[in-house]
């Protein structure tokens, strides 16, 4: 089940550097694309940075609205998220071709992508040198989602291997996020 996640806790939705979907809304218009390169930025207000190339489409409707969601997709997406990766939106509707299911964010226009285990809504903060220059957008979530059965009380714990995030190295090969390992605590 979705369900909130504290905004002090946003962080920890992406700091382990999984790859994201990012989607888009402007105009009537929507599209969805893998990005590696997003990472948390502050915790209160939470923030986060995502770089998003220059010549997509994806740049264009988030320098419409202003806003996108980045959402966390797992093994079991790996497929779709390679092929909404290697597809331009401009070109081929992508939510109709790959059969991607949504839901209405609370905050934003964009839609969260159904099938991941957390959901990042953002505000995007004028930032035109670094967007332009390096695709660099920096942002403010405004809210956030995960899946209780994979993120609770601030932390991740994977219940089976399909649901685990991922990682992309390259050309299509990915990682999925590794064992739990726990440190014990050094006395003082």
């Amino acid at each position: 089940m979705r369900v909130i996640v504290e905004p002090r806790r946003t962080y920890r939705l992406i700091n382990h550097g999984p790859t994201t979907l990012i989607s888009s809304a402007a105009g009537g218009k929507r599209n969805v694309m893998a990005a590696s390169w997003v990472v948390a930025l502050d915790f209160d207000p939470p923030k986060l940075a995502a770089v998003i190339g220059g010549d997509t489409y994806t740049k264009e409707l988030v320098d419409a609205s202003r806003e996108f969601v980045v959402s966390l997709p797992t093994v079991a997406m790996v497929d779709l998220t390679y092929a909404v990766g290697n597809v331009s939106g401009r070109k081929v509707d992508k939510f109709e071709r790959f059969g991607i299911r949504t839901a209405p964010a609370s905050k934003v226009s964009a839609p969260l992508i159904e099938g991941c285990v957390a959901w990042l809504e953002c505000k995007a903060t004028p930032e035109p040198r670094m967007e332009e220059e390096y695709g660099l957008y920096a942002a403010e979530v405004v809210a956030a989602w995960a899946d209780d059965e994979v993120f609770s009380d601030g932390l991740w714990r994977f219940p089976d291997d399909t649901r685990r995030t991922i990682h992309h190295l390259s050309k299509g090969i990915f990682f999925a996020t590794g064992e739990r390992v726990e440190a014990r605590e050094t006395p003082a």
